[in-house]
């Protein structure tokens, strides 16, 4: 009788062993499905941090551009202090002032060049700082070459030249910088960036990405508030519309700046040639009006006779039939310049990516010229485009974005801070 007792323990024991065979199989299936979850949120995470990283960088960049405080958590997880340097930068057009951003801890981040707007400060104006300081802040070195033609009001071919020249320097000091960390191969004699337009500079950094010369040197361009066509924002100073891609027309009252623009770069189309002597005086009165500088503009049109007081008041009303009429022949005088500055007909075979920004109630350059580029850039090279209100022109006074509004900017912006990070 004992080996059959034998027998049944072990067949019990088998049995029960085969039992507990599909909850041992069980727990070890979904130990490995626990493990492959786990390892593909990390793996999730790991793809996803810079993304979230760009978008926490953006948050803190539009903060601080608006004179905002940036709530410390996000200052300490994205933001570090900075260094400036002030710099002659050699280009074709002759030497340039320049200056150059970097975030303390990261001498050779990815760098991304910033062009000024029509200004009288150029690199000096307090929007343009406080931008390129906090794009440096948050990880980019950023350099803001001085635009001479730009600065004095002229909105010429010159300056793309001196636009492409400086993203070609940049790039050849980036490559520098990364030359070190160059393992088992040959570093690179230059690693294209990012450039980034304010107003017309926007437009001119599309036809410097377009030039051969420096193609190879600009990684992706960024156009906030640019033309498309040149002639056609002139037309714009006249008649308050914008023709849009669909055939319907954008309709705004133009703000004085644009159309002052044009007749200070062009006065002498505004005055006869007998009386060339009221040139300088009334330049300087447009001058002030354009720097906004009150008193030297009073001073400027005390020292006029009648007559060229006269006359500089019809041009300071940039309303009137007369000046306007004044404006539409001046156009006709510079067809063939207004093209040289106009993205329009070149951007059909830019391989560039693109990025364009645009306020939804610009009055300087109306936000149908976006559309235009947007209709003409391939597909491919076209990465984003917004038409924003919380912009005016360059500006964050748009009226009553929703927060919906908000974070689309901040969603534009941490595309532009990833793109600037990518390899």
């Amino acid at each position: 009788m004992a080996p059959s007792r034998s027998i049944t323990d072990h067949t019990i024991t088998g049995l029960a062993h085969r039992l507990q065979q599909p909850a041992i199989a069980r727990r070890q299936r979904r130990y490995k499905l626990a493990a492959v979850v786990l390892l593909s949120f990390l793996l999730l995470c790991a793809l996803a941090f810079p993304f979230v990283h760009a978008h926490l960088q953006s948050v803190a960049v539009l903060d601080l551009v608006a004179n905002k405080p940036v709530p410390w958590f996000l200052r300490k997880a994205v933001t570090e202090p900075i260094t400036t340097q002030d710099f002659t930068l050699p280009t074709t057009n002759g030497p340039i002032r320049a200056r150059l951003y970097t975030p303390q801890s990261r001498p050779d981040a990815p760098a991304i060049v910033v062009l000024h707007g029509v200004h009288h400060l150029g690199i000096d104006e307090p929007r343009l700082i406080a931008f390129a300081s906090a794009m440096a802040s948050c990880g980019v070195r950023v350099l803001t070459p001085e635009l001479p033609d730009i600065k004095d009001y002229h909105v010429g071919s010159n300056s793309i030249a001196t636009i492409g020249d400086s993203a070609k320097w940049l790039a050849i000091q980036q490559a520098r910088l990364e030359a070190p960390h160059v393992k088992f191969a040959t570093p690179a004699s230059s690693i294209p960036v990012g450039v980034m337009g304010l107003s017309f500079s926007g437009g001119l950094a599309l036809l410097a990405a377009s030039d051969p010369q420096w193609h190879q040197s600009i990684k992706f361009v960024v156009a906030i508030g640019s033309q498309d066509e040149m002639a056609r924002v002139a037309t714009f100073y006249r008649t308050g519309e914008d023709p849009l891609p669909t055939g319907a027309s954008e309709r705004l009252t133009p703000h004085e700046y644009g159309a002052l623009v044009l007749e200070y770069e062009h006065l002498e189309d505004f005055i006869l040639p007998a009386d060339s002597a009221s040139l300088a005086p009334i330049r300087a009165v447009l001058r002030a009006h354009l720097y906004e500088d009150w008193p030297a503009e009073k001073a400027a049109l005390a020292a006029l006779t009648p007559t060229q007081l006269t006359l500089a008041r019809q041009l300071i009303d940039t309303t009137s039939p007369i000046t306007r009429a004044q404006l539409a022949h001046a156009e006709t005088l510079h067809i063939e310049d207004m093209a040289g500055v106009s993205p329009h007909g070149h951007l059909s075979q830019l391989t560039t990516p693109v990025y364009l920004l645009h306020g939804a109630g610009d009055n300087i350059i109306p936000s149908a010229e976006t559309e235009w580029m947007a209709t003409e850039l391939p597909a491919e090279s076209l990465q984003a485009e917004l038409i924003s209100p919380v912009l005016s022109h360059i500006n964050l006074d748009g009226a009553n974005p929703t927060a919906m509004d908000q974070w689309r900017l901040v969603h534009f912006f941490a595309l532009i801070l990833h793109a600037a990070e990518s390899r």
